[in-house]
């Protein structure tokens, strides 16, 4: 553990903003991982009350059922009950409405990994620049003799690299994991919307 610690307090004062990003690359992945769960955005017990829906009462029915509860994909099923007995066309906006909304609640933080996927590797850069300008200032005042100090910049630069791709890959893998895991759940949630769509569409019809 001190041999770890005493390897990375090597790499400079840019080790500090490397660790800040992984720290918080860890913990966007933590939540996010927790958050986008297929039970906990596809709730089981919605999509079936969305599948028995054939009459008017059964809609009232399922809006009050989804009243007291939250979720995106619980949102957007609301928002479409909510505009029942209207044209097709308003149930759709308004289902396309809370769609963007909840669109965004899925994506958020992932633009923090793609931010941090992108910047660790420039901040191992700034690190390995700021090595080799030690490395330099060395030979420059003492010569090629400080065969020391000389190695001491070269490993700061190396350290700093190393650390800044072991954070860059990993959330870059992450980032992409969990942007097709939302646009699963999109592609989930449009078919679900549509065949909610359709069954209002049909008792609204029924009724005229």
């Amino acid at each position: 553990m001190f041999e770890i610690y005493e390897l990375l307090s090597r790499g400079g004062i840019v080790m500090i903003p490397l660790l800040l990003t992984s720290v918080i690359a860890l913990a966007v992945v933590f939540e996010r991982a927790m958050y986008l769960r297929k039970n906990r955005i596809l709730k089981p017990h919605v999509i079936k009350l969305i599948d028995k829906i054939e009459k008017p009462q059964e809609a009232e029915m399922a809006l009050s059922q989804l009243r007291d509860e939250d979720g995106p994909f619980l949102n957007i099923m609301r928002a479409g009950l909510e505009r029942r007995g209207e044209s097709k066309d308003e149930i759709k906006e308004a289902i396309l409405d809370q769609g963007r909304q909840e669109t965004n609640t899925l994506e958020r933080g992932l633009v923090i990994l793609e931010t941090i996927a992108g910047i660790a590797p420039l901040l191992g850069l700034l690190g390995t620049v700021l090595g080799m300008i030690k490395v330099f200032q060395v030979i420059s005042d003492q010569g090629l003799g400080q065969t020391q100090l000389l190695s001491g910049g070269i490993s700061e630069a190396l350290i700093t690299t190393v650390v800044g791709l072991s954070i860059a890959i990993p959330t870059l893998v992450a980032y992409n994991y969990f942007t097709h895991k939302v646009e699963r759940f999109v592609l989930e949630i449009e078919k679900h919307s549509s065949h909610l769509m359709a069954k209002l569409d049909r008792m609204r019809n029924l009724k005229e």
